[in-house]
């Protein structure tokens, strides 16, 4: 088994990861990127490619105890739950449900304020550098009620606003205006202004992992065994070598929590399980962005290989079997929305690592110098993922990361 050395190896190579090596190089270190698989290749591939600038409000906010009754049923299509996992996980759930209390609401808020304003800046630097700026679409995203919303859609405007975040409200006829090849079902719509999203998540990532590679980072697809410390060093076990490193950056998303269990970390990562599946669209009725259809509990995007439909959160095991009775629920609503054929390709299935409260770990280890971690971006990972990565790498370096870090420091969980 070969074994050689460098000052950072990054475990993980969805977008948090690939930020994280490519900052890191920036920086001057010399990096390792791994992952067992491609860049982009899991979780950063099947999302809705939206990079918004106003998904301040945490999965779990107040709102969350008043529509507890109808995810009860566990028919909703924006949550399904597993009993059973419930009560194996049942300590989580209550701290999840404890933080959605109004008092936590606000300090989380700002957080993530901080760390999505940070990382839209970075996604519009870097998708330009990384030679992928045809990709990206500054058409904002809409937010549509097909009830009558009004005071629903402004108490969310008001409280972006608070963060001097834009949006603008719309009428049925204001909504057709914007998309004139949907059907008008929508009464209700609000604009997110300053949201921009892209036709390829997936390809997205590996640009930023291409742009690392010729910035002189190194990406290496192989099984990640075990890390260990080793003296002042860090030694990462691979199925085929072992890599020296002085420090060494967990960003394995849903798979973080499992490689720090040996060294005594107990995370408290749950998975917010979803699904998607793509369609042919018809050129003549475009879908122009990214619609939330939020009495439908799903969002449909134009994507490079067509109509991208996106389902709710399912809360069960990482690796349980498949269910895609939500997908199956919203598919033929979106289908009375825009005018789409067939399937492209299969239905694809990901986990979205998530803690009690709805924030991603950034930071240090609390027991071990030299191993960093960066994981737990929830449903806002494509969005959060560079500036994620920028503060780690600032971290590593010494320097101040360009947003409040403290909200997000692994010893709120870990000790």
């Amino acid at each position: 088994m070969s074994e050689e050395k460098t000052e950072v190896v990054v475990l993980g190579a969805g977008i948090v990861g690939v930020s994280t090596a490519y900052a890191a190089r920036q920086r001057g270190m010399s990096v390792i990127l791994v992952d067992r698989r491609e860049p982009g290749s899991e979780t950063s591939y099947g999302n809705a490619g939206i990079i918004s600038g106003g998904s301040i409000s945490p999965l779990n906010n107040p709102a969350l105890w008043k529509a507890l009754p109808k995810y009860l049923t566990n028919r909703h299509a924006a949550l399904r739950w597993n009993p059973v996992w419930a009560v194996q996980n049942a300590g989580w759930v209550v701290r999840f449900l404890a933080d959605s209390a109004a008092s936590r609401f606000r300090p989380r808020a700002t957080a993530l304020h901080g760390l999505i304003a940070a990382s839209a800046k970075l996604h519009r630097e870097w998708i330009v550098k990384a030679e992928a700026g045809h990709r990206i679409r500054e058409t904002g995203w809409l937010r549509a009620w097909r009830g009558d919303a009004i005071a629903a859609a402004k108490q969310e405007q008001a409280l972006l606003a608070e963060y001097g975040i834009a949006s603008e409200l719309l009428d049925r006829q204001a909504i057709s205006a914007l998309e004139p090849g949907i059907v008008p079902v929508y009464k209700v719509g609000m604009l997110h202004t300053e949201t921009a999203s892209v036709d390829s998540p997936g390809e997205v990532v590996k640009a930023y992992a291409r742009m690392f590679a010729s910035a002189g980072g190194d990406i290496r697809q192989s099984d990640i065994k075990a890390i260990a410390p080793d003296g002042d060093r860090w030694r990462v076990v691979l199925a085929d070598g072992e890599i020296s490193a002085r420090h060494v950056v967990v960003a394995l998303g849903p798979w973080s929590a499992e490689i720090l269990r040996p060294l005594g970390y107990r995370v408290p990562l749950a998975f917010e399980r979803g699904y998607h599946r793509e369609f042919k669209p018809n050129p003549a009725r475009p879908l122009r962005r990214p619609i939330y259809d939020i009495d439908g509990g799903f969002i449909m995007t134009p994507m490079e290989q067509g109509i991208r439909v996106t389902s709710g959160v399912e809360l069960t095991g990482r690796d349980a079997p498949s269910s895609f009775a939500q997908l199956d629920q919203v598919v033929p609503l979106a289908r009375g929305v825009a005018e789409f054929g067939d399937a492209v390709g299969d239905a694809w299935r990901g986990s979205r690592p998530t803690l009690p409260d709805s924030l991603p770990i950034i930071g240090p280890a609390p027991r071990h110098a030299g191993l960093w971690l960066a994981f737990g971006n929830q449903h806002i990972g494509f969005t959060t993922g560079p500036a994620t990565g920028a503060a780690t790498a600032a971290m590593i370096g010494g320097a101040p990361p360009p947003f409040d870090v403290a909200p997000f420091a692994p010893d709120r969980y870990i000790s």
